[in-house]
């Protein structure tokens, strides 16, 4: 039983005068209204309205259901203008996933920038390699490098990634620069464990693309340890450029094999668990990282 609709059948015909008018601002027919007040009465165990050809008038127990009645409706709609208002601000902790290239090159120093525009969010951030599962981790938002394939995440693309190969000044000065990719087979190279096909360099030639199968005497798990071992002169790797591009722009790594390098976009995404509402905080989060990051910053600056 509809005890709204009942209710707002009857307040709107005492504020009508009529079944017929209150009906039309209903979108009711006549004959549907009165069978709502009518409930109501039977209900209520009172009769609440005199009805007569010309005019509707209230019963003593009908005009003080009538004043009781449109306060509360009054009520009603206040709350849910509140909530609908409160709803549409992103607010509430929003707990956020990234890898840790993105993460600690882009996203820490971009969050200050955040949290200014949006007060109200309290963010939970895991910087981690793994990648997550969103919903058994209670996670609201994942920032993933790559192609994907989880059909119950919505993504949106960020921008693409680029990889680069280059090395410190200080290697190149001791080893010279590798002019074609088959130098590379004489010098040290470092690359990622955890992601053994990026041992494989790829490069445009004549023939089409041609991989070359790359060595070296230090791997590590992780970007950033390789970054850091090839800034301090310890040989040449191929990052994307969110990982190297502070390091280029401050010149402790120069880009080589430019004309040979077969550049390969990696698409950086948001991605969420699918559903039919998305929060204002994710959608937040979202627009916010698309409108820093859509123009790779760190590729442009210089």
């Amino acid at each position: 039983m509809d005890r709204s609709a009942q209710m707002t059948a009857f307040v709107c015909a005492v504020d009508a005068g009529s079944f017929s008018s209150a009906a039309r601002e209903l979108d009711l027919t006549p004959s549907a209204l009165s069978k709502l007040v009518t409930r109501l009465e039977d209900r209520l165990g009172a009769r609440l309205l005199q009805r007569t050809t010309r005019r509707l008038h209230l019963t003593p127990e009908g005009e003080a259901f009538y004043l009781r009645a449109r306060r509360i409706l009054a009520d009603m709609a206040e709350a849910e203008a509140e909530v609908t208002q409160s709803a549409s601000r992103p607010r509430g902790l929003l707990r956020l996933h990234c890898g840790s290239a993105f993460g600690m090159h882009q996203l820490a120093p971009a969050i200050p920038h955040f949290l200014e525009q949006h007060p109200g969010v309290e963010l939970d951030i895991t910087i981690s390699d793994q990648p997550p599962s969103a919903v058994e981790e209670g996670i609201d938002l994942a920032i993933r490098i790559g192609p994907l394939d989880e059909s119950s995440l919505v993504a949106r693309r960020i921008c693409n990634l680029q990889r680069v190969i280059c090395a410190a000044p200080a290697y190149l000065a001791r080893h010279g620069t590798p002019a074609t990719p088959d130098e590379l087979h004489h010098h040290n190279c470092l690359w990622i464990t955890s992601l053994p096909v990026l041992r494989r360099w790829p490069f445009d030639t004549d023939e089409g693309i041609r991989v070359v199968h790359i060595d070296g005497n230090v791997v590590a798990n992780n970007a950033e340890t390789v970054v850091q071992l090839a800034v301090a002169g310890v040989g040449i790797t191929r990052l994307t450029d969110v990982i190297v591009g502070d390091a280029i722009q401050r010149g402790e790594l120069v880009p080589i094999l430019t004309d040979w390098h077969h550049v390969e976009p990696v698409p950086l995404y948001a991605t969420y668990p699918s559903g039919r509402h998305l929060s204002p905080k994710v959608r937040a989060m979202v627009d916010f990282l698309v409108e820093r990051f859509a123009d790779a910053p760190w590729r442009s600056r210089g």
